[in-house]
């Protein structure tokens, strides 16, 4: 139980204290894939410390110490017998295990869901779309006669960039380039499948805000990185910048992926105003810092067991076999 404990109040202090403080960062717009890692990171591992903690109040991991198959069978099941052999350990490991499977089963539920739904939106947004727009093959992209610039991707096997007349009409070439090429790198990058874990992971638990921020600073983050692909294309930041400033009003479909619609405000000022890059020492420091976050909940857990392993006071017991 005292593991468990400690995975609860890991994944609670990792889910409040150490969100907040990675949300306080400012070196994520500096390097925002390692921020999308470190975000991931950080709620994987609140998920993995909540799923472990009831394992390990149903099956003490410390009680297995072994490698021998049989030797571990024989462990789990005495250790089982123990727990369970009195009601109150009955009801209360049966009730762990309960809420374990549940909470596997919803996560899993929404990852599976929250794909097929956003699917099933992009089909029917495509449909409408080849009702009411033209393709435009110099663009390769599909223009909608609309007064609102506005500029979007919707993802897919092929993946479909959508502009409005509006915003032909009001970027000028270099600007629409820099749009075209903002919207491929989502594609390419697949950011709506990283939008989609990190939803269905804030759905999980709606009362643990570091997942829900986990959710918005990735969608901020995944922005500045399809920001930063368009200008090392060549478009250049200032172009970069103008055009988010021509579309900032627009609205696009929520599944799809727009231009502007996210942090256009911070996303201009980092673009006129660029940091300096992370150097080499602290992109290391951050990376080993991100690992060391998504492997917690298992060294917690695993602890015991090698503690006890290597202090010679608790082996597992062995099967007789002389019987």
């Amino acid at each position: 139980m005292t593991d468990s404990l400690v995975l609860l109040a890991y994944a609670i202090g990792a889910g409040t204290a150490g969100a907040a403080l990675l949300r306080r960062c400012a070196w994520p717009q500096r390097a925002p894939r390692l921020g999308v890692a470190a975000w991931q990171a950080l709620s994987g591992s609140v998920v993995l410390a909540l799923l472990l903690a009831g394992i390990t109040a149903v099956v003490p991991l410390r009680a297995i110490v072994t490698t021998n198959p049989a030797e571990v069978l024989h462990t789990c099941l005495m250790a089982l017998r123990a727990q369970y052999d009195t009601l109150e350990g009955a009801v209360l490991h049966a009730t762990g295990l309960a809420a374990t499977l549940g909470f596997a089963a919803r996560v899993t539920y929404l990852l599976t869901t929250g794909l097929r739904d956003a699917r099933r939106l992009r089909r029917e947004h495509l449909t409408r779309l080849h009702l009411v727009a033209h393709r435009d093959c110099t663009l390769d992209a599909f223009i909608v006669d609309h007064p609102t610039a506005a500029a979007y991707c919707v993802p897919g096997r092929e993946g479909t960039i959508v502009l409005t007349t509006a915003a032909v009409s009001a970027l000028g070439p270099d600007e629409l380039a820099a749009v075209l090429a903002h919207e491929r790198a989502h594609l390419r990058g697949r950011h709506h499948l990283v939008l989609a874990g990190a939803a269905a992971l804030a759905g999980t638990m709606p009362l643990m805000p570091g997942l829900r921020w986990a959710q918005a600073e990735q969608a901020r983050l995944l922005e500045m990185i399809a920001d930063d692909d368009d200008a090392a294309v060549g478009a250049g930041r200032f172009t970069v910048a103008s055009a988010l400033v021509h579309l900032a009003e627009g609205s696009v479909p929520a599944m799809a992926m727009g231009a502007a619609d996210i942090a256009a405000v911070a996303r201009v000022r980092r673009l006129v105003n660029p940091a300096h890059r992370l150097g080499l020492a602290h992109r290391a420091a951050i990376g080993a810092a991100v690992v060391v976050t998504a492997a917690m909940p298992i060294a917690i857990a695993a602890t015991p067991a090698w503690a006890a392993t290597h202090a010679g006071y608790c082996s597992a017991p062995t099967l007789d076999r002389t019987a």
